[in-house]
């Protein structure tokens, strides 16, 4: 039996991604922009395969993740939902992982090197496994946070011109982490107008126009009026779902890395009156 969230969990999910989605729609709309031109991918890596599969029976089609291990398992996890969600690996990308995360995730979007670039569609094409991917570009001077130099861009351009296999779709960027709110969206905003300037300088690169894939839970607002056509949205998302009560408790059969067991996370409890740990 597959496992599921209680009812109550499952309400409170239903009209968090409710909210986000009218919010979306709303900003949107602010910008002159059309609700269904912003795609939403929900970040998993904090919830468990329970949660996962509710939000996917919710209607959500694009479901993130930023680790290997866990990717592949939750994939295979959720391998029987009609339709199989689209998998998108949000997380810094090791060579070595590189195969596994390809033979999961559908979309890449950390693409920030050109040896990395170039490791995936040789990947990819031994595999054969068509994949799409993101540039990921630095605008900020964050140690924590990686990315290509907007001055390599047009290398990196020239390099996935000549790949069969990886399709490349624009650019991601993130925003810095600041602690003062106000400053966090000050340079937010910053980063997300100068990821746009950036699609628009090289948009005739790409041959569906730049896709821009910026804006998290806490600034997506600011990324949709920048022109975002993905927004990454999870904490929003799990508002006042139950805290898992015994987080060193691993689902192996639930398709949970061990390593996600142990850092806790926001899955609810399931129907059965167990609870699923992450």
């Amino acid at each position: 039996m597959q496992p599921r969230l209680e009812p109550a969990v499952l309400a409170c999910l239903e009209r968090n991604l409710r909210q986000v989605r009218e919010r979306i729609a709303l900003c949107a709309r602010a910008a002159g922009r059309e609700p269904d031109a912003v795609e939403l991918v929900a970040v998993t890596k904090t919830v468990g395969v329970a949660t996962c599969r509710a939000l996917v029976e919710l209607g959500v089609r694009a479901l993130g993740e930023n680790r290997a291990e866990t990717l592949a398992d939750k994939q295979a996890a959720l391998a029987d939902c009609a339709p199989a969600p689209s998998w998108h690996y949000i997380g810094h990308l090791q060579r070595n992982k590189a195969r596994r995360v390809l033979q999961s995730a559908a979309v890449v979007h950390s693409l920030d090197s050109l040896r990395l670039l170039e490791a995936v569609e040789r990947i990819c094409a031994e595999e054969r496994l068509p994949r799409r991917g993101y540039l990921q570009v630095k605008l900020w001077p964050e140690d924590s946070k990686g990315g290509a130099d907007p001055a390599e861009l047009e290398q990196l351009l020239d390099a996935a011109a000549r790949c069969s296999w990886l399709s490349l779709e624009g650019f991601m960027a993130m925003a810095p982490h600041m602690e003062d709110e106000h400053a966090a969206r000050r340079a937010a905003s910053e980063v997300f107008e100068r990821c746009a300037e950036l699609g628009r300088l090289h948009d005739a690169r790409f041959p569906g126009g730049c896709r821009l894939s910026m804006g998290m839970s806490g600034d997506y607002d600011l990324a949709i009026a920048a022109g975002a056509h993905v927004v990454r949205v999870g904490s929003a998302l799990y508002e006042g779902l139950p805290h898992s009560a015994n987080p060193a408790t691993g689902l192996p059969s639930a398709g949970l890395g061990a390593h996600e067991a142990r850092e806790g996370g926001v899955d609810g409890r399931l129907a059965s009156g167990s609870e699923d740990a992450t």
